[in-house]
């Protein structure tokens, strides 16, 4: 590939080093078997997203995918808030808004890279799955429906 980037390369040293945040991903009540991990790392370019869930609905295959406002995976993880959008933007334009993670017999693995925000603005901030595809139209937040399954972003202490 003559002329073109090597960041393929570097995207493999990312990965391998530390990321800059996490979210544990938990099911609420209705879907306990849900665990998974986020991992969210910095990089020149924007914010690399790598996620590996298991547990998802059988049946299901497209799942609604987002940052959330909240601080909290409480209960019916309403305490999330909506999607994070410091801009004030209207959907599928909010910083939380992500692509779909793709069930595979109940398991998804996504791997992105978004220049919505940084790790730092996320912080602190949710992460959720919802039980229907996002459809990136309906406003204010893409019709995804319930929301199955949190975590909540959080720091990786440097060694």
């Amino acid at each position: 590939m003559n002329g073109s980037p090597q960041y393929g390369i570097r995207l493999a040293s990312v990965l391998r080093s530390r990321p800059q945040a996490a979210a544990e991903i938990s099911g609420g009540e209705a879907f306990p078997d849900i665990s998974g991990i986020v991992r969210f790392y910095q990089t020149p370019v924007g914010v690399i997203m790598y996620a590996e869930v298991a547990g998802l609905p059988a049946g299901r295959r497209i799942f609604g995918f987002h940052i959330h406002e909240g601080d909290s995976c409480r209960g019916d993880f309403t305490d999330a808030g909506g999607h994070y959008d410091p801009d004030g933007g209207a959907h599928p334009y909010h910083a939380g808004d992500l692509p779909p993670l793709f069930g595979n017999d109940g398991f998804a693995l996504s791997l992105f890279l978004t220049d919505r925000f940084s790790v730092s603005e996320v912080i602190g901030r949710t992460v959720i799955i919802h039980g229907s595809p996002d459809d990136f139209t309906s406003q204010p937040a893409g019709n995804s429906g319930e929301r199955i399954a949190c975590g909540i972003i959080v720091q990786i202490g440097r060694r």
